[in-house]
């Protein structure tokens, strides 16, 4: 059996850890284990599910730059009692910079994984960018869940390398084929069987723009009082979130959710999915929602990779929230819900296959150790 040691900030629902445990899910576990590196020692959501499909945790200690000798002799440390790896995956770009030449100096072929287009913004991000730099002189192999996120953190020379591998950030298809009877089971449970739902799903934090989403559904709701906003998602900006909700006087308009496991039937419950984020390294989000049969809203700051049906608009964030709202509306008026499986499958989506290429990536590399 190869075990692959992939590195990641934690193990909640966020957009690469999610990625990563659909492949976990699918990969073939007789020949290949993952096993993780996290920067939190909290129970989170995907813990007992790693655990019960066999993966160990690791948890090492935030980089905070006063730490980096502590940090480096730890990785240092941990290959020399566990020679049982041979590959890492890493999905924390940050100081990637820092272990992979400590990896590399152990005997492991190294994988760095880009995931976003952006560090966000202030002085934390320029110290980001600077230790991120030689990540495209230091790894082995580069992986990418979009071209445009390969090129942002590793530049259009490792892009057109052969070192460069888009890993399409793909998705059970058939868990998202709609089903008319899980939707009006989930908008009973929500008591919003009469409503027109408009949804959103991810992190509770800035790149996610849910404020500039609640100010266009207030738009919204000037010109149809039966709808409602429904957000899926945890976050560091959930307090003022709520906040903005109540001084727009929309409580009555607006469901928090927080984190859930069940979003194919809460897709399925929706009238159309709005994803204003300021940026992305690819969306999931928006692959799933079209496989739901959504109308699907994006700002155009989504990498067009998830152009994959015509249920996908794109709007600038440049535009007014009157166009935003307009453009909302419109859609929920649309009542079909038609069936994308074969578009995404096609489009390169099916998480079967990703993983059937990943397993065939990783034992390509094992053999040159055995």
């Amino acid at each position: 059996m190869i075990r692959i040691l992939h590195v990641l900030g934690g193990l909640d629902r966020g957009g690469a850890e999610t990625m990563v445990m659909n492949l976990y899910r699918s990969i073939d576990r007789s020949q290949i284990q993952f096993d993780f590196i996290t920067h939190t020692d909290r129970h989170q959501a995907y813990t007992d599910e790693v655990l019960k499909l066999g993966g160990k945790i690791y948890y090492f200690p935030k980089f905070k730059g006063v730490n980096f000798f502590q940090v480096k002799k730890l990785w240092t440390n941990f290959f020399k009692e566990h020679p049982e790896y041979n590959i890492l995956h890493s999905h924390v770009r940050s100081y990637a910079s820092l272990y992979l030449p400590i990896a590399q100096k152990a005997g492991l072929k190294t994988i760095i994984h880009s995931h976003s287009t952006s560090n966000g913004k202030g002085v934390s991000s320029i110290v980001k960018r600077l230790m991120q730099f030689p990540l495209r002189y230091q790894a082995d192999y580069f992986f990418g869940c979009s071209k445009e996120a390969g090129e942002w953190l590793f530049g259009k020379k490792v892009v057109e390398s052969p070192k460069y591998h888009i890993l399409r950030n793909a998705i059970d298809t058939e868990k998202f084929i709609y089903s008319a009877e899980l939707r009006n089971r989930m908008r009973k449970e929500l008591n919003l069987e009469n409503k027109l739902i408009i949804g959103n799903i991810g992190r509770l934090t800035y790149p996610k723009n849910q404020s500039f989403l609640i100010e266009v559904f207030e738009e919204v709701c000037k010109k149809n009082c039966d709808t409602v906003l429904v957000i899926v998602g945890k976050g560091s900006l959930e307090k003022k979130l709520r906040e903005k909700v109540s001084l727009l006087g929309l409580e009555n308009n607006v469901v928090f959710l927080g984190e859930r496991s069940d979003i194919p039937a809460i897709m399925f419950a929706m009238d159309v999915f709005v994803f204003p984020s300021i940026y992305e390294g690819l969306g999931i989000v928006a692959v799933e929602s079209q496989a739901a049969g959504l109308r699907t809203i994006c700002s155009d700051r989504i990498p067009k990779e998830t152009e994959i049906t015509d249920l996908i608009e794109y709007i600038s964030l440049k535009e007014s929230k009157e166009k935003w709202s307009e453009s909302i509306l419109n859609a929920l008026h649309v009542k079909d819900r038609p069936n994308k499986q074969n578009e995404i499958v096609c489009a390169g989506y099916d998480i079967k296959k990703t993983a059937n290429y990943l397993a065939c990536f990783y034992e390509s590399l094992n053999e040159g150790f055995c």
